[in-house]
């Protein structure tokens, strides 16, 4: 198969997680929290490092109490002890060091006596060579035993741990004769590129179910290795996918911010990187209603060929305590690990609002969760192009402004005459029609003050009225459905006077006189 690895004294170190545990074990940490649903995987890494520190690598569970997993030395597991108190007392009589693993633990750390025991246990083991770690899918922490226990997020597989399964399964693949595999090199690559962010049972169960399809692996099992993906990320109900398909080419006028956003096309590819460059961090889109920031969001991925992920901020909030900040950090781990990628927050100032005081109205999680959320907006080094869109300015907390936290932010006003002539090719066109059939130089002096979404829904009127009689679209049609349109422009002229006023000295215009500037 193309892509052989590079030999045993090329690899790479560790991955940084498994030299953090290496560290703690060596340093005789009492408790580690692992968050992480990949049992299997990382059981895998706990018996090398069970064998590297010559320790016992014992398992636990609720269903089926103590099970030897591996490790160095032989030690019996102690029988019984299927009860979390009873367990705990087993590890602190345990005569030899070893690695504990207790599986879902979290769901007994709502007992009082269970997370005293654990707390007892903590000091108990600081005298001996034992750790205890705590393996589940979500973090759950009692403030009792915060002090008492370090946390590390697994990672997701990496592209090497996901070339290594690929290979595994072509190598049983052709060993049997029961499939074709049909790769070239730059396949592999786009198999494994497609794959990232699944965890390696996904990935296992993608590539399987590719060749249990057509008898075959091949480039064109590619989609179906996306729609996993896609699955997964639903799964997570924090993020959706979209499928990009608006280009901005569909996106009229904005000629600023599309020369922008051509000048760092390529930034995420490898000769960006041996150029110097960072990746792109992102973009705020401030604006009047209508003029094209969720659309421009969308046409960015499909621009660049990258996946749209969009987070709902008010899916981040839940009812029950801690939840809230450790949605925000799956949402981030799920971005992360299908990077690059486009993440999209609409409206974020909805899903902001009342951090400032919500120390009375919430108990401090919207502050929390919004400091995250800056933290990681500051400090990401995945490349994640951020794209979020807002509407109301005075909702907006000043931090979320400051330089750093984005590239550029830019304020996208109504469209000047121009831009309404060339949103009008592309509605009219889009709808099958010939655009040179139309006027629109004149239809685009009458709809003066017109956003791009009003100006769409004119057009749609416009062809309700043609298939009603019974005629082709014709310039009556959108003249007509012109004149009774009453634009946003006019109902809410104040606000829209205070926004731009606004603007005007703290962001970019996304069109006019400074198109085409860097």
């Amino acid at each position: 198969m193309p892509g052989t690895p590079a030999p045993a004294e090329a690899r790479p170190p560790p991955p940084r997680f498994v030299q953090e545990l290496d560290t703690l074990v060596r340093a005789r940490y009492p408790l580690v929290y692992l968050v992480t649903p990949e049992e299997l995987r990382l059981e895998a890494i706990l018996a090398q490092l069970a064998d590297t520190h010559g320790k016992t690598l014992l398992g636990w569970s609720v269903a089926k109490g103590f099970r030897r997993l591996g490790g160095a030395k032989a030690l019996d597991a102690p029988d019984g002890a299927k009860e979390p108190l009873e367990a705990l007392a087993a590890i602190e009589k345990l005569p030899e060091p070893a690695l504990v693993v207790l599986k879902d633990f979290h769901a007994f750390l709502g007992d009082p006596v269970v997370v005293r025991a654990l707390r007892d246990l903590a000091h108990a083991l600081r005298a001996t060579y034992t750790t205890v770690l705590l393996l589940s899918p979500v973090l759950t922490i009692p403030p009792e035993i915060e002090k008492e226990l370090s946390v590390l997020d697994v990672p997701l597989p990496t592209a090497r741990d996901l070339f290594e399964l690929l290979k595994e399964i072509v190598g049983v693949v052709r060993e049997s004769r029961r499939a074709t595999i049909d790769l070239r090199r730059e396949d592999v690559d786009q198999l494994i590129q497609a794959a990232r962010g699944l965890t390696l049972s996904e990935a296992e169960n993608a590539f399987a179910k590719a060749i249990a399809h057509d008898g075959r692996l091949s480039r064109e099992d590619i989609p179906g290795i996306l729609e996993e993906k896609r699955q997964v990320i639903r799964k997570s109900g924090l993020l959706e996918y979209h499928a990009p398909e608006a280009r901005l080419a569909d996106v009229g006028g904005l000629a600023a911010l599309k020369a922008w956003l051509g000048r760092r096309a390529g930034a995420f590819g490898e000769a960006a990187r041996r150029f110097g460059l960072p990746e792109p961090k992102g973009l705020l889109l401030l604006g009047v209603q209508g003029c094209g920031k969720s659309l421009t969001a969308k046409a960015i991925a499909a621009q660049w060929g990258l996946p749209l992920l969009r987070l709902d901020v008010g899916r981040i909030f839940s009812g029950l305590v801690g939840s809230s900040e450790e949605n925000l950090r799956r949402a981030i781990r799920v971005a992360e690990s299908v990077a690059p990628v486009v993440l999209w927050i609409d409206e974020i100032e909805k899903g902001l609002a009342g951090a400032a005081g919500s120390a009375v109205a919430d108990g401090g999680v919207s502050a929390r969760v919004f400091g995250g959320l800056l933290t990681w907006l500051q400090e990401k080094t995945a490349p994640v192009f951020v794209v979020a869109t807002a509407n109301r300015i005075e909702g907006l907390p000043p931090e979320l402004l400051r330089k750093g936290r984005f590239d550029e932010i830019f304020f996208i006003d109504l469209p000047a005459a121009p831009e309404r002539r060339e949103i009008f090719q592309i509605h009219v066109a889009k709808r099958g029609r010939d655009p040179a059939r139309f006027d629109l130089d004149a239809l685009a002096a009458r709809s003066d003050g017109l956003s791009g979404a009003e100006i769409e829904q004119a057009v749609i009127a416009g062809l309700y009225e043609a298939f009603a009689e019974g005629t082709e679209l014709a310039q009556a049609h959108l003249d007509r459905a012109l004149a009774e349109s009453l634009p946003l422009s006019t109902t809410m002229r104040e606000e829209i006077a205070r926004v731009r006023e606004w603007a005007r000295t703290r962001t970019r215009a996304a069109s006019g006189a400074g198109a085409g500037s860097p």
